[in-house]
């Protein structure tokens, strides 16, 4: 397995695993990722105003593919629009929340501190996704 370096200069194994999603303004959604929340574009493929794939990475460590709907009827991955979830973990949760928030994320639950020693937030994109950011790395293996 290959591995990479996160913003810590630690060394993380290659996602292996890529949420995916479909938007109706992809090209718009990108943007507002990378702007929003921080990704990183590293490959867009497409035309015009279709994306075909696109690659974003999390600057912590892994990734998520998306691109555009309405690719016709043999499309085998469609995928309703504003349908996707997901939990990111950041290191700096306050600082994104104001910047999420300065991009125009609509709030769904503000900072706070769990029970379980994350502090998070969550907000939606403009595609209507839901987004969860916080500090909870996961149960260790």
């Amino acid at each position: 397995m290959s591995e990479t370096q996160n913003t810590q200069g630690k060394t993380a194994p290659a996602p292996q695993v890529w949420p995916s999603l479909r938007a109706r303004d992809a090209r718009g959604l990108i943007t507002f990722l990378v702007d929003a929340f921080g990704f990183e574009e590293v490959v867009t493929y497409g035309e015009g105003d279709v994306v075909h794939h696109a690659e974003l990475a999390w600057p912590l460590g892994g990734g998520l593919m998306l691109g555009s709907t309405d690719r016709g009827p043999d499309d085998k991955f469609a995928l309703p629009p504003g349908t996707f979830g997901a939990y990111v973990v950041t290191d700096d949760p306050d600082a994104l929340f104001d910047r999420a928030m300065k991009s125009g994320a609509v709030l769904v639950s503000g900072l706070q501190d769990t029970d379980y020693g994350s502090r998070d937030f969550s907000v939606r994109d403009p595609e209507g996704n839901l987004w969860s950011f916080g500090t909870y790395p996961g149960h260790p293996r």
